[in-house]
């Protein structure tokens, strides 16, 4: 995975912002955006995942409590999540508190598919609700092989 460029501004507070293309709007650009704009673009450009199906900071309620998951991609027919993304700062370890954060958007979201990602290191599994297992896939599959 290569970095993509990235469309910038200083906002009027000197701060950078990055432009989100699924979004529509610029952000501030903190190591986790950085991340997020980062992958979504390897999603969209590398693995062709359509991005009219991908959503951003999507809001969800868990446990009744609002949270917002960080990427969904969407099935065409019906807008049930298909993969859902957790990014973290490319200096924070993807540990066991990661996944049992995805795993409780997914508890509601119910996805085929969950990626966690600190653009260092991404890990994807397959989730089988038949038989209440998970399988890790050595890499993120192409958009046809979902």
């Amino acid at each position: 995975m290569q970095d993509s460029p990235l469309k910038t501004r200083k906002s009027k507070d000197g701060s950078v912002q990055v432009f989100d293309p699924l979004r529509h709007k610029y952000v501030a650009l903190t190591p986790e955006e950085w991340v997020r704009q980062q992958f979504t673009h390897f999603l969209i450009d590398e693995r062709h995942f359509p991005a009219a199906l991908l959503g951003n900071e999507v809001s969800i309620c868990v446990g009744g409590a609002n949270r917002r998951c960080d990427t969904i991609l969407f099935h065409k027919e019906g807008g049930t999540p298909r993969v859902i993304i957790e990014y973290k700062a490319p200096e924070i370890e993807i540990t066991q508190k990661v996944f049992t954060q995805i795993s409780s958007y997914n508890s509601v979201l119910h996805a085929d598919y969950l990626i966690v990602s600190n653009f260092r290191q991404n890990i994807c599994c397959k989730m089988d609700y038949e038989t209440h297992s998970y399988e890790f896939l050595p890499d993120i599959p192409m958009y046809e092989d979902l």
